[in-house]
């Protein structure tokens, strides 16, 4: 009985500090590659442009594999994610600042991409930690949580946040163009407070980590045995190929699916305003996520993954050419709201079998690193496909552009075919 009471309380306050961990950890990466690209179209920003520089966004993301082991390897995984959460929240708070007195382009990029860097390395920290505290079956069993908490933060800032600024500046301000960029002020102060909060809270519940020695000394040694390692693996270039491949498509309609509902019917878009963008990424879709990712990883848990990634990723294929649809016809919006809906439940299906792969190619020796350097290229594979989104939509249009995002994700179901499986 007490055995079993010890378990259960194991269990609460591993899923406690691993929705929170993976909620901050989301958050900032929604706000700089999703919410970004909504400011920047209220500011009349074209969308070649937002689409190529909210893709560079992503650098810090391809590169932290390279001082991923000065986080491995100096000080607590547990300190980083404080200190990190910590500059989050200032970094923020200039944000909203420079939002209410400058509009600068240029000022703001410096700023998301700082705010990018910093969320990078606590990625490294909190996949590190996250690796380090469970052990296989319970990495496993909470990917689903982790990832369902991730897209959490994705849709509270692509969701109420974004119906937040719309609802201030519409009802409360008379949508005053000073008045928006109060709006938007509000909500980049709102996520400091979140995040100085999240700091205050990891402060008292994070478990404690044993100090060792990680001969800090050859630090340079450590890194290349890491990056070696990683690449030693069988069919490594196989699986680099199906990393930078496997979310193409969806790296397009990432970039330009709210451009794409924010945009007059004139340049093909839904014309619908940014508190109807919200609502629709705020409510149904918020369930429908919860749902597909903690289906994900009960269904990969269940049934392994080489039983599930290919049907998710085919899955996830069909979404595209549902925002194809949504540009052809322009339904009427309970079908925009039931489509956006189905692609969120496939994003939780799809992203809990990608995680579980890439946790199957890290080494015990080098958690931290070898994840980083996996998700690094995770990433790598969403700058290019982003960067070219908004001129292919300025170029084309919106509906040969989800038709062209729908061809770029058959490569990566090809590889699929092939992967090498070695669950764990």
């Amino acid at each position: 009985m007490m055995s079993s009471l010890k378990q259960h309380n194991y269990s609460s306050q591993a899923k406690l500090w691993v929705l929170s961990l993976y909620f901050i950890e989301g958050l900032p990466f929604s706000l700089v590659n999703t919410v970004s690209t909504v400011l920047f179209k209220t500011l009349q920003i074209s969308n070649t442009e937002i689409g190529f520089y909210t893709s560079l966004f992503y650098l810090p993301w391809a590169a932290k594999f390279i001082w991923a082991p000065v986080v491995d390897y100096t000080g607590q995984r547990r300190g980083w994610i404080i200190t990190t959460q910590i500059i989050l929240a200032i970094v923020s708070l200039i944000l909203s600042l420079c939002i209410l007195f400058s509009q600068s382009f240029v000022l703001l990029c410096a700023l998301f991409f700082l705010m990018a860097f910093t969320s990078a390395t606590y990625d490294v920290a909190c996949d590190g930690f996250y690796l380090d505290k469970l052990d296989k079956a319970e990495q496993s069993l909470y990917i689903g949580w982790r990832n369902s908490a991730y897209k959490l933060a994705w849709l509270f800032a692509a969701g109420f946040l974004v119906y937040a600024v719309g609802e201030i500046a519409t009802n409360r301000f008379a949508s005053n163009f000073a008045h928006n960029n109060i709006a938007w002020c509000f909500s980049f102060a709102f996520t400091a407070f979140i995040f100085g909060t999240a700091a205050l809270l990891h402060i008292f519940i994070l478990p404690s980590e044993i100090t060792t020695n990680k001969e800090n000394n050859k630090l340079l040694l450590t890194f290349g045995n890491a990056f070696f390692s990683f690449f030693q693996q069988p069919k490594i270039l196989l699986i680099l190929l199906w990393i930078l491949l496997f979310r193409a498509g969806d790296a397009m309609l990432l970039k330009m699916a709210q451009p794409f509902l924010l945009d007059e019917s004139v340049k093909g878009g839904l014309g619908l305003s940014l508190q109807t963008v919200g609502i629709i990424y705020g409510t149904l879709g918020i369930t429908c996520l919860l749902l597909g990712g903690i289906s994900g990883g009960w269904l990969v848990f269940k049934y392994g993954l080489k039983k599930c990634l290919l049907p998710f990723a085919l899955l996830q294929s069909i979404t595209l050419l549902l925002y194809w649809a949504l540009a052809t016809f322009k339904p009427e919006l309970s079908l925009v709201i039931s489509a956006n809906a189905f692609e969120q439940f496939v994003y939780g299906l799809a992203t809990a079998a990608y995680t579980s792969y890439l946790f199957t190619i890290v080494k015990d020796k080098f958690l931290a690193s070898h994840y980083a350097i996996a998700t690094g290229f995770m990433a790598l594979g969403m700058i290019l496909p982003g960067a070219v989104s908004g001129w292919l939509v300025d170029l084309f249009g919106y509906k040969l552009f989800f038709l062209i995002s729908f061809a770029g994700s058959i490569p990566g179901i090809i590889c699929t075919f092939n992967l090498p499986f070695t669950e764990k």
